[in-house]
């Protein structure tokens, strides 16, 4: 048995490749995840969870990673990150106006992935691909191009009307999704949408929604040398103890021949993961 690492798990790293690279990060340590496929692993939940934030020890795990009383009073823990169309930056009643104005008031890209069927979603410019591969897409298409966060929340929340905003992650965890023309969905939405964007771009100025007519399609492919035949998940505060033969990692999710576990769900959890 040979320890791999242990420290206080965060989501795993990502990097674009054919196929997707991961690493588990453990503490200040990082852990090359996909030369593992096909060995033997244990990943044991140590008991002890600290605060993302401010360290403090928790025994709950609030909003992936932080103890309530951060819960409640960081501005990345508020309901808008989950609804930005309800972000308030602009009310004057964010929790801490100098994230806001570095998160919030940020170009944003809404976009089309397809990872258990054609969905919308958004993310900061910044944020792309590593978006896209925390998902799980294996196709993904950026279409618009957005001033604030609030107003990608106003439009995606427009275009969800026509399309899914969310991943079924059993569906992702069966097998890829069949290719989607993403171009084409985006020219029905497009048109079957163009009141509505065009009421947003007179309500913001039309500088502030724009079209990103030359974008391509990206397509993204994990190692996975096995989907499982039946889905069953891990957890952690049930049972301390996965084990089982590392069969391919999509999205944040390890998949084992004993069960899969979604490794962002975990953030800030005590890990230690061996070799057996």
């Amino acid at each position: 048995m040979t320890e791999l690492g242990r420290g206080a798990l965060t989501k795993m790293a990502v990097r674009l490749d054919a196929p997707v690279q991961y690493s588990l990060r453990l503490g200040d340590a990082e852990v090359a995840v996909n030369p593992l496929i096909g060995k033997t692993l244990r990943l044991e939940y140590l008991g002890a969870i600290h605060c993302t934030h401010c360290g403090r020890k928790t025994n709950k795990s609030f909003s992936q990673g932080y103890c309530y009383p951060c819960f409640k009073k960081l501005a990345q823990c508020d309901s808008c990150i989950v609804s930005p169309e309800k972000c308030h930056y602009e009310a004057g009643t964010c929790r801490e106006p100098s994230w806001g104005e570095q998160f919030c008031m940020a170009d944003h890209v809404v976009y089309l992935a397809n990872s258990s069927g054609v969905k919308v979603g958004i993310t900061r410019a910044t944020q792309l691909p590593t978006r896209w591969l925390d998902q799980g897409a294996s196709q993904a298409l950026p279409i618009l191009r957005v001033a604030t966060r609030l107003q990608s929340g106003l439009v995606e929340d427009l275009l969800r009307s026509q399309v899914a905003d969310r991943t079924n992650w059993r569906a992702l965890l069966k097998g890829d999704a069949a290719p989607v023309d993403l171009p084409a969905v985006r020219e029905q939405l497009f048109d079957t949408c163009q009141a509505g964007l065009e009421a947003l771009q007179q309500r913001f100025g039309l500088q502030a929604i724009q079209p990103l007519a030359d974008a391509g399609v990206l397509e993204m492919r994990y190692p996975v040398a096995a989907y499982p035949a039946k889905i069953t998940s891990f957890d952690l505060d049930k049972n301390p103890l996965v084990e089982g033969t590392l069969q391919g990692i999509k999205g944040q999710y390890l998949i084992f021949d004993t069960g899969v576990i979604n490794i962002r769900k975990y953030t800030a959890y005590q890990l230690a993961v061996q070799q057996l």
